[in-house]
């Protein structure tokens, strides 16, 4: 199990904009050969957004992204014609296959968070892209993602509760929220953890939290 904490990941957006970001992998001008992936994760971005801030449209393809809102609303608009408010217990995936645009904003009135994961491109290229929204996801209800071979379990624990970790190959383990502790190890927000040939393991609330598990294959 290798833990990478919050205050590690990488800083970007743009803050004179209203936009703060943190990258836990690789990511433009912070290349890193030794984080470019894990499993089919390729991206786990914290996003910050003023309101009134936002990302103008930009292009993306071969990429499963999908989007958990912590606080606030998140303005999607994309290519296919699509036009949703994703809001705190709403699961988003954007499937780019051949190529999408979108664009992402806060027009709400107040600061927007969001955590934003792109998994690693399907085993077959091209393909028309896709979307779904899932409104309020309920407790330890999987979503599955299979294109990149991959399943979100949301997991949301009172302090003691305990949750079992998927038994795969790879599992990752992002803390939104909260305390919770992962075979001794103690997570707070922003923390992870990325497990290989997770086996026989438990995740317990140290305090009211919420996780984001992504149990993958490959």
């Amino acid at each position: 199990m290798d833990v990478r904490r919050a205050d590690a990941r990488y800083p970007g957006g743009d803050p004179a904009a209203g936009i703060d970001t943190r990258h836990a992998f690789s990511f433009g001008p912070h290349y890193d050969p030794d984080n470019l992936r894990f499993g089919a994760l390729i991206a786990c971005n914290e996003e910050r957004l003023a309101p009134g801030a936002g990302f103008d449209e930009h292009p993306h393809s071969h990429t499963e992204i999908v989007t958990w809102v912590v606080e606030g609303e998140l303005t999607h608009r994309d290519s296919g014609g699509h036009a949703t408010t994703v809001r705190p217990g709403d699961v988003q995936r954007l499937g780019a296959a051949s190529g999408v645009r979108h664009v992402e904003r806060n027009d709400g009135p107040v600061p927007l968070t969001f955590v934003q994961m792109w998994l690693a491109p399907p085993a077959a290229p091209g393909g028309d892209p896709s979307y779904e929204i899932v409104r309020g996801i309920a407790d330890a209800t999987p979503y599955a993602v299979p294109e990149a071979g991959a399943m979100l379990h949301v997991r949301r624990l009172a302090a003691g509760e305990r949750t079992a970790v998927p038994d795969a190959p790879y599992v990752y383990v992002h803390v939104v929220r909260g305390t919770a502790r992962l075979d001794g190890e103690e997570l707070g927000p922003g923390d992870a953890a990325r497990i290989t040939d997770a086996k026989d393991l438990t995740a317990a609330g140290v305090s009211a939290s919420e996780l984001l598990v992504w149990e993958m294959t490959a």
